[in-house]
Parts: structure tokens; sequence; C-alpha cells
């Protein structure tokens, strides 16, 4: 075998950055909002048609995909995979985008290390726990863990 491989650089384009944001690099960030006074840590990628609202940490090593929306005051912790192709069909989506779903995340909500969220709604004041899986969407606040993530612990 000797073909070229068709390479496409990491990097910041396409960016719309609030006040007082910082990041580290390397990070592979485009197209997406991040509101003022937010975090991203390295070896992030947040995607095209994200929006990371106030003073939100992304955390080293997340993946942030298309179609995901967090709120304000949140964190977002080291590892953190959003999924957006439920494999709805058996298989994956290939680039079909009419296949994936969108996931909102409310304000003040905390992701522990290395959860998978997958396509849902959480709600304002949730705490998900390190290792979670969210499978479902989350309407009332608390303290969310497992696999499947379940509640443990309601929250005023």
């Amino acid at each position: 075998m000797s073909g070229k491989p068709q390479v496409h650089q990491a990097g910041i384009r396409d960016v719309k950055f609030g006040q007082r944001v910082k990041l580290i690099e390397p990070c592979n960030l485009y197209g997406c909002e991040i509101a003022d006074d937010c975090f991203v840590g390295p070896f992030t990628e947040i995607q095209s048609g994200v929006v990371v609202g106030a003073r939100t940490r992304v955390q080293s090593h997340a993946f942030v995909c298309e179609l995901v929306s967090i709120g304000e005051d949140c964190f977002i912790g080291h590892g953190v995979m959003f999924i957006n192709d439920t494999f709805s069909t058996g298989g994956p989506a290939r680039g079909r985008r009419e296949l994936w779903r969108a996931t909102r995340i409310g304000n003040r909500v905390s992701i522990g290390s290395n959860a998978t969220i997958m396509p849902v709604s959480i709600a304002d004041d949730v705490v998900i726990g390190a290792g979670s899986v969210v499978t479902k969407n989350i309407a009332k606040p608390g303290i969310y863990a497992g696999n499947p993530a379940r509640l443990l612990k309601s929250r005023n």
C-alpha cells in the first residue's frame, strides 16, 4: 500500500468567543460558540453548532459533538463524551445527519469524569457521577450515577 492520507489540521476556526475565555491548546474547536468566562482544557474537541454557556468549564479530553447545548455555570469533567448518533438503524448513521439527535444540558450541571451522555435533556441543578452513562432525559434536580444513570438523591 502506498496511498497518501487526506490530512486535516486540528485547530481553532470559526469560533464565536465571549469575553475572558481561557483555553489550553492543543484543542480542536470549530463552528461553535463559547460564552463569557469559560474555560476549555487541552485535548478537547467541540464541534460545529455547539453552544457553551457563560462560566462553564470543559475539562481536558472532552468530546462535545454537534447538536449539543450546554447551559451556564456548568462543569464538564475530564474525558466526558457526548453522543449524537443512537445507532437507530442498527448501526452508525454514517453521516446521515437526519438520524442524529440533540442534547440539552441545563444550567449549573456538573458531569463527572468519563461520563457518557447520550442524546438527552438534563434539567438545571443536576450532578452526574463519574463514569455514568446517561441514556434518558433527567427532568428533576438531583444526583445521578451508574450505567444507566439513575437518581441517587433529590436536590431542592
